[in-house]
């Protein structure tokens, strides 16, 4: 199996499977000299780790990183650094009955299609499971970008679960940490509260909208054409398990508006170019504006889920499933971090990029 790597210059490969031994991240082209232990990598996994609350998966697992390479004496080398996170509450007997049918909604009948072999415990590498490793490689991000350009600040939350959305006149940044859905609307996760229970209880699963938003991003970022900083930001958050959707600033909306209601007008301010709205999400024929970068991305309901649904065999034949184990009822939840995790693989990744090539911006305005 090929392509389990992405980034240009910070590149990050993940491997490992749910069920096996252990899951992590080599991470090539990081900058030496960058400040890192475990401790700080184990704070952005805490964060993703399952187990928390009733709200998520009850498999429990401590993920746990270990660095292997890469760093000495604190601080990165400039090598490779190797990240594992071992697997420790494995119960594949739960997956004994998928062994020859497919799950409806799962990438069980195309694994099985393209490469005649898959791992039905847990779902091999299209587990939500590989994403620890992606958080992992995001922890160094993170401590790079603290390097490099410490304004940055990136945070993610959940803006929609299933039909129901967050009231942006009531958002608060304090109340993302406050809550179990990571959502700046403390009144709606009240609510969510009430509908997730009565979907966990009667075993089946619901989609989310989690919208990551990079603050302190400096202008210049990215290239205008096969390069585009919203191109690897959608193939980033487009890349992460159960995705399938993602917008850049507007996004869909945007066909709504007319060309007056979009175009985020421009005015001269005391420390550069500053804008009347964000329409664009930060980011201009594929370069940082200087303005927030916001992504946003759909998250499909868990597949996994109790209620007995159609599907075949191998062979072929009609069946009946059920998906026994330990599943997320809204896996969205903690795909937050997941989410904050990519935005800071790209970002970091475009720093470098543009460090390497233009070194600071050359085009002065004022």
């Amino acid at each position: 199996m090929s392509m389990n790597a992405f980034g240009h210059l910070f590149r990050v490969t993940t491997w490992g499977e749910s069920h096996g031994p252990a899951l992590g991240a080599t991470v090539d082209g990081c900058p030496p000299g960058v400040p890192i232990d475990e401790a700080a990598l184990q704070h952005w996994l805490d964060r993703r780790k399952p187990g928390q609350n009733k709200y998520t998966t009850q498999r429990r697992e401590a993920d746990a990183v270990r660095i292997l390479s890469g760093v000495f004496e604190g601080q990165t080398t400039g090598t490779p650094v190797q990240l594992m996170i071992e697997n420790t509450d494995q119960r594949s007997k739960d997956y004994g009955d998928i062994a020859e049918k497919f799950r409806p909604g799962h990438a069980d009948i195309t694994y099985w299609q393209k490469y005649g072999i898959r791992d039905y415990r847990g779902g091999g590498r299209s587990s939500a499971r590989e994403t620890a490793a992606r958080v992992a490689a995001g922890g160094l991000a993170r401590a790079a970008i603290g390097a490099l350009a410490p304004q940055v600040q990136i945070t993610g939350y959940m803006v929609q679960m299933g039909p129901h959305r967050i009231d942006r006149d009531r958002f608060d940044w304090d109340q993302i940490n406050a809550n179990p859905f990571w959502t700046p609307d403390a009144q709606a996760a009240e609510g969510w509260a009430s509908y997730l229970d009565d979907l966990r209880k009667s075993g089946s699963s619901v989609g989310a909208v989690i919208e990551v938003v990079a603050r302190g991003v400096p202008a210049g970022l990215g290239a205008p054409v096969y390069a585009k900083l919203d191109t690897d930001l959608a193939a980033a958050m487009m890349s992460i398990n159960a995705v399938k959707g993602v917008e850049i600033g507007e996004g869909m909306a945007a066909a709504e508006l007319t060309g007056e209601g979009n175009a985020d007008e421009i005015f001269m301010g005391e420390d550069g170019p500053e804008y009347s709205s964000n329409h664009a999400g930060g980011i201009l024929g594929g370069i940082s504006t200087g303005q927030d970068i916001v992504a946003r991305f759909a998250v499909k309901p868990t597949s996994s889920i109790l209620t007995p649904r159609r599907t075949i065999t191998k062979s072929g034949e009609p069946a009946e499933i059920v998906t026994k184990g330990r599943h997320d009822p809204c896996v969205g939840i903690r795909a937050v971090p997941v989410g904050e995790a990519m935005m800071a693989c790209v970002i970091l990744d475009h720093l470098l990029l543009h460090r390497g090539q233009i070194g600071g911006n050359r085009g002065r305005i004022g």
